[in-house]
């Protein structure tokens, strides 16, 4: 565990946070000091107000920037959801095209079982190529999943 001290208005405060976040946590104070900033000559005679309007000013330039970007209350819910679908299909289509690789029983038995034909192998390696592209669009969208459930 780590502490960090940010400066916010006049006073300082001592913050715990996990080590290796203390850069992350000292660019929000960071940015609480520039909205406490903001407050001028608006300040109120308590420091517990004036804490709160700054929340405030976070407060709705987050909001904002939801509206902008389309999220709902619940960040990442949306897109969590499409993700989760898009995955689902993906998955479907690749047992799809696992499903039609394997296609139907050859119809008469090769003459020699160590052989294939030019065609088979050209087949083969389309099929091949086409459950790699697909498994690694469904690596992608999970990833993105991922991300979206841990920002969420």
């Amino acid at each position: 565990m780590s502490t960090v001290t940010l400066s916010i208005g006049p006073k300082t405060y001592t913050v715990a946070c996990a080590d290796g976040q203390e850069a992350h946590i000292t660019s929000l104070g960071a940015m609480i000091a520039e909205k406490y900033g903001q407050l001028g000559s608006a300040r109120a005679p308590l420091e517990a107000q004036n804490l709160l309007f700054t929340a405030l000013f976070l407060a709705d330039e987050l909001a904002e920037a939801r509206k902008a970007t389309g999220s709902a209350s619940a960040p990442g819910n949306d897109e969590a959801e499409a993700l989760r679908g898009r995955v689902e299909a993906l998955e479907a289509e690749l047992a799809e095209a696992r499903a039609a690789s394997a296609g139907p029983a050859p119809a008469a038995p090769p003459s020699d079982l160590f052989v294939s034909s030019s065609a088979d192998e050209g087949a083969s390696e389309a099929i091949a190529d086409q459950l790699e592209a697909l498994a690694a669009r469904i690596e992608a969208s999970a990833a993105a999943l991922e991300g979206a459930a841990a920002s969420a």
